[in-house]
């Protein structure tokens, strides 16, 4: 009986190890059949991206994200469906593709750049600045924080110079504020904002106009001394500004401003579009 017990072990142990390795060879090659599939739709989704199709491309990258999501490819399709909405202007798919990336890979190597595209998200949605400021601050806010956290890469400095335009269209719209109640007369009102724009947006090119305005309001509301104050500032600052001009004929009525015969500096496109809309 014990010889028995003994031959039934070991014939249960060779049936089972015999099990478990065809159990292993049919895991590998399901895994294998899978990581192909997977690779099949990625590359679908990049010729599909290629040719414009952006719907079928984000499709078939979401598809081989969930087909092998253990695979190094995974995080790759994730993005790329992301960037798929992106290339279109689709920016709310985007937007959600890339939020879920961020959560989902959060040590992915493309972390930086998931971030940095969320910010252009943002910042390229917007459709009336003089309406709704909302996704230039929530850009402002992620380009900071790509600033912030990767300081040494070059989305850091790309987000420099898209905080920088993003100031100017924040100033501009203070400008645009301002300008308006001066025209209706409210002089307190139209004060706060142009110093909004010499305390939160120094360094944009409205910081002269705004001095100006300064100068032009406390005068005219009998506040000389405080338009003394910001008139010096606009000549310590900005002497060879035409605003300095305007701002000395302030106090000096017959003083004529000198027309210079100099060619015209040529703009950033992107900032004279900016400054036309609040002219």
């Amino acid at each position: 009986m014990e010889l028995l017990k003994k031959v039934l072990l070991l014939s249960l142990f060779f049936v089972l190890s015999s099990c478990g390795g065809d159990k292993e060879k049919v895991t590998i090659v399901k895994e294998k059949d899978i990581e192909l599939q997977m690779i099949d739709a990625f590359k679908e989704g990049y010729e599909a991206l290629e040719d414009g199709d952006v719907f079928f491309a984000a499709k078939k990258f979401n598809e081989a994200e969930l087909l092998y999501p253990q695979s190094v490819w995974a995080p790759k399709a994730s993005l790329m469906a992301a960037y798929a909405w992106y290339s279109q202007n689709y920016y709310y798919d985007a937007v959600y593709e890339l939020k879920r990336f961020i959560k989902t890979y959060p040590n992915d190597k493309n972390i930086p750049y998931a971030h940095f595209l969320l910010g252009m998200c943002y910042y390229e949605n917007i459709i009336d600045e003089r309406k709704d400021l909302e996704p230039l601050i929530r850009a402002k806010k992620k380009f900071e924080f790509i600033m912030e956290e990767y300081p040494d890469t070059d989305f850091a400095l790309d987000a420099s110079f898209k905080i920088g335009l993003i100031e100017d269209i924040m100033a501009a719209k203070e400008m645009y504020i301002g300008r308006h109640y001066i025209k209706k007369g409210k002089w307190i009102a139209a004060i706060n904002r142009f110093k909004i724009v010499l305390k939160d947006y120094s360094t944009t090119i409205f910081v002269e106009e705004a001095l100006h305005r300064l100068v032009e309001i406390h005068y005219k509301i009998g506040l000389t001394e405080e338009a003394n104050k910001y008139a010096s500032l606009l000549g310590y600052n900005y002497q060879s500004s035409k605003w300095y001009e305007e701002s000395y004929r302030v106090f000096n009525k017959n003083y004529q401003v000198k027309i210079k015969n100099k060619k015209k500096k040529s703009k950033n496109f992107i900032i004279r579009k900016f400054k036309s809309l609040f002219d």
